[in-house]
């Protein structure tokens, strides 16, 4: 066995293209790109509340604890 020589296998197909006959960007300016920023929009509404309440939480888990860890004297009233 070769490299390039692949063993037979029985009930296996395998299908390739010649690399002289492959593009890799094509249709990306008029497919690719407009399907990426329509796809961006439908995901943003189910994706972004979470990340944003997550971030609200955390900074004022953080104030929080900042400020319950000051010494008494700085404590606020």
């Amino acid at each position: 066995m070769k490299i390039g020589n692949l063993h037979y296998r029985r009930g296996i197909i395998t299908y390739s293209l010649s690399p002289y006959e492959q593009n890799a960007f094509a249709g990306f300016l008029k497919h690719g790109f407009p399907n990426l920023m329509r796809r961006f929009r439908e995901k943003v509404w189910i994706v972004a509340p979470p990340f944003i309440a997550s971030y609200l939480v955390i900074e004022w888990a953080d104030r929080e604890n900042k400020r319950m860890h000051r010494k008494g004297a700085q404590t606020e009233h």
